[in-house]
Formats: structure tokens, sequence, C-alpha cells
């Protein structure tokens, strides 16, 4: 058994243990399938910053905090050898899960006062093309932190092992484009 395997075994022990104490919920399709995106909510803490549609982002403003289950991403792509099918998986995997998470928001007893999404990830390439606005984390120790958390993920899902790690980025859509681009059926 490969290194990679033996650690996504360990991970996927860990993670409903993690899961029970993270505050975590998982966004459901319409027969309570759990899709591949898992979300809390969360007090911005950064800088202020505009996106692209005008909306502003303060400090201390209700944001709907995504994570990737990775154990689950991981398990579906460790079959497939090339990076790019890889990445096209996880893409795939999350444009479904969008529109699902677009009902979540507009359903949520919060609702009015959620301003947008927020996620943290390495894996930023095309997340333009699904909405996203692409930010980088300006605290160095803050950023060396999350890549240095991100780093199993890196080992796990790339094909290759790459010398360098990308750099973690901030990923955020305003509550009101990912209605735009996902509207809720009522």
């Amino acid at each position: 058994m490969s290194i990679r395997k033996i650690c996504l075994h360990v991970w996927s022990k860990w993670d409903p243990i993690y899961f029970s104490f993270s505050r975590l919920d998982f966004v459901k399709n319409e027969w309570g399938k759990q899709t591949i995106i898992r979300v809390r909510l969360t007090r911005y803490k950064g800088r202020n910053i505009t996106l692209m549609d005008g909306t502003i982002i303060h400090k201390n403003d209700l944001l709907i905090k995504i994570h990737l289950h990775n154990v689950k991403l991981l398990k579906e792509i460790q079959t497939h050898k090339s990076d790019i099918r890889r990445a096209f998986i996880i893409y795939k995997n999350v444009e479904e899960a969008l529109p699902l998470l677009a009902s979540y928001i507009h359903s949520h007893v919060h609702n009015n006062q959620i301003k947008g999404i927020i996620g943290i990830t390495t894996l930023h390439k095309g997340c333009k093309k699904l909405g996203f606005e692409v930010f980088p984390l300006r605290n160095p120790y803050y950023k060396r932190m999350k890549q240095m958390a991100l780093f199993p993920i890196h080992f796990i899902s790339s094909a290759r092992l790459k010398k360098e790690i990308p750099p973690p980025m901030y990923l955020m859509m305003s509550k009101d484009d990912l209605l735009k681009k996902y509207p809720v059926k009522q």
C-alpha cells in the first residue's frame, strides 16, 4: 500500500471526528444526499474587500465558509493518473454543488444577514469560471499556516508531487452573485 493510500485511509477515519467538532453542515441535494461542500456560518476577520458586483465585505460581516469534503473527493480522484483529469473531477463536483449551496443560503434562517461565501484553497485555477473571485492572503504567518495545513491535501491529490505548493488564496462570492448565477427555484 502506498504512503498516499495510507494517509487517505487514516484521514478517512479522522474526518468524522473532525466533522463532529467543526460545526460544519453538509449541503444536501433534494434527496438528502450530501454534496462535496460542507459549510458553516462565520464572521469575516480580514481587511475590507470590494467584490466585482460592488458588495463590500467588512470585518465581522456574516459569511458562509465553504469547505470541500476532501476525503470524499480524494477517494474519487485516486484512480486517475492525470492531474488535469483530477482537476476536472473536482471542478465538476463543485459546479454541481453550487446551485444547492444557493438553495441552502436562500432558505437559511440568517439569509438576510449573509453577505457572501468564502473559502481558502490552493486549488484556485478555474474558480473564476464558477463565479468566485480570488484574493491573496495578506498576513504572511496566516498564509504559511494555511499552506502547511493544506499540504496533506496537495500531497494526496497530486499525481506527481511538485516542489512547491500553490499559495493559498481566499475564494469569495457575494450572495447576490451566487443567487444570480444559480437561481433558486421557488
